[in-house]
């Protein structure tokens, strides 16, 4: 459906997405961006359902951190536990025969971090300053490792990932949106 670029670095996180919207053998362009920023503190990204999108950035209110908590730990707890918390009131997610609930993939930039929240809900740091998700992640990694020792700015290695994405999957278009947040920065980009 989607390609959401993450990169961090120097305490920023810069993201872009695409806005494409699939359903079945149709795409529709989306004015409704796939990536946001929320109470200033967390930059998110995501993929999988516009639905789940909606939630995060409408309903969804992250606890705050407790006192000496390192970030993965309330990455990985109170701010997770709250996200399936707000996805159970608002209808999302499928459940198997146990119950079990799974939600979909987003990316969020928190404290100068990236972190992959994947659709069972387990939170992943990634052991490169970079990451994507979506059906485009693939295409994107492989530009982002390439362009990782260039001369590129974040937000340059961010636009070829998504440039490459959308040449070769049938499932990403422009217009591409990109936001940074950090050190007390944000801002949107448009291409």
């Amino acid at each position: 459906m989607t390609c959401i670029v993450g990169i961090f670095a120097g305490g920023i996180v810069y993201m872009g997405a695409d806005s494409a919207g699939i359903n079945a053998d149709s795409i529709t362009i989306r004015a409704d961006e796939k990536i946001f920023i929320l109470k200033n503190r967390f930059l998110i990204g995501y993929t999988s359902s516009f639905r789940m999108g909606q939630l995060l950035r409408f309903s969804f209110r992250p606890p705050p951190q407790k006192k000496g908590q390192n970030d993965y730990e309330y990455m990985c707890t109170m701010f997770i536990n709250s996200v399936i918390k707000c996805f159970n009131r608002g209808g999302f997610g499928k459940r198997d025969e146990d119950e079990e609930i799974s939600g979909g993939q987003f990316l969020v930039g928190y404290k100068g971090n990236l972190y992959t929240i994947n659709a069972d809900f387990d939170v992943g740091k990634p052991a490169d300053a970079y990451d994507a998700v979506g059906c485009g992640q693939d295409l994107a990694l492989g530009s982002l490792y390439t362009t990782e020792k260039n001369n590129l700015t974040p937000q340059e290695r961010i636009n070829l990932a998504l440039e490459a994405a959308a040449k070769f999957s049938t499932s990403v278009r422009p217009p591409f949106i990109s936001l940074t947040i950090g050190e007390k920065k944000t801002r949107t980009i448009k291409k």
